[in-house]
């Protein structure tokens, strides 16, 4: 059994080797421990550092691709190198190391195939308010668009059996978070969270630039899981309020129409026919989506099997 530990880094030379030093070599349950770094087009010593601190793999992006492409990348190229667990932690040494033997155990004991790491949000001082109530949110969606109970769905810490990385495919160029665990309630993969503990803050937050620019991209976030995971569910909601609107307004005009002559009233006449018809395309949209969805869904069966082709005459 291969274990490789996988960091996502740009322009960490300052604060990898503290995070490196941390990690551990020997894990129960696992012949070998491996370590691999993403250099996402870093411009600093973050590969001079990670090479002198005995890295295993190396992995470099021609320029900065973004952590999302850069967790994915990882992934990949830890399935090519035999991994049979992942761990995915971060390079600022945000999570605390010990907790990997915790992470891996319900998979190596055959109860999930995907565990994250849930921090004690709440606690952590150097989160402010709104980033907690951000995080909360997020989770809170999440559990309802992948139907999984996970508490702390914005962790980057979390361990996947080589199964589960297989079928894991990100879309998004901003964040993997969210949308791995979506895919997993998506895809019958199981995951389940364990308690990780957090150290103190090396460096400010790479994703939460500005508490507006965080929220405007968790928005964003949000909403494009909803419509690549549930078109059918987002289209129709869209849908059903423009015409239950629209309905209102043809209520209103025909109160106005028998009861107060109607006169001057024509133009709420237009807006109901106007939003009935756009909430009945929309409504039209969302089988559509549902199709494309579908579609989507057999492909990505097809990329799955075809990696674990490639993996089995590799190995």
């Amino acid at each position: 059994m291969k274990l490789i530990i996988q960091m996502p880094c740009f322009n960490e030379a300052e604060t990898l080797e503290i995070a490196l030093t941390a990690l551990p070599r020997e894990v129960e349950g696992f012949d070998s421990v491996e370590w691999l770094i993403i250099d996402d087009g870093s411009t600093d010593a973050t590969i001079e550092v990670a090479k002198r601190c005995g890295v295993d793999h190396v992995v470099q992006h021609m320029g900065n691709k973004g952590l999302a492409v850069a967790f994915m990348t990882g992934i990949e190229n830890c399935l090519k190198q035999g991994a049979d667990v992942i761990i995915n932690t971060d390079a600022d040494n945000q999570y605390d190391a010990s907790n990997i033997p915790d992470l891996v155990k319900p998979i190596l004991k055959k109860k999930s195939e995907m565990v994250i790491g849930a921090r004690p949000i709440s606690t952590i001082e150097h989160f402010s308010p709104a980033k907690k109530f951000l995080q909360k949110l997020g989770s809170w969606v999440v559990r309802g668009a992948s139907k999984t109970n996970i508490p702390d769905a914005p962790s980057g810490f979390r361990a996947i059996s080589k199964s589960a990385a297989q079928k894991l495919m990100v879309f998004s160029e901003y964040t993997y978070t969210l949308e791995t665990i979506i895919q997993a309630g998506q895809k019958d993969i199981s995951i389940c969270s364990v308690p990780v503990n957090v150290n103190d803050d090396l460096r400010p937050s790479r994703l939460v630039k500005s508490i507006p620019s965080y929220i405007q991209r968790s928005i964003f976030t949000i909403i494009r899981i909803f419509v690549i995971y549930r078109p059918f569910r987002f289209f129709l909601t869209i849908g059903s309020s423009l015409m239950l609107v629209g309905f209102l307004i043809s209520v209103r005009y025909m109160y106005f129409y028998l009861f107060e002559s109607g006169n001057g009233h024509v133009q709420s006449l237009i807006l109901s026919a106007i939003l009935i018809m756009m909430g009945f395309q929309t409504i039209l949209v969302s089988f559509l989506a549902d199709l494309l969805s579908a579609n989507r869904k057999l492909l990505e069966d097809v990329r799955v099997k075809i990696n674990q082709i490639i993996h089995k005459r590799e190995d």
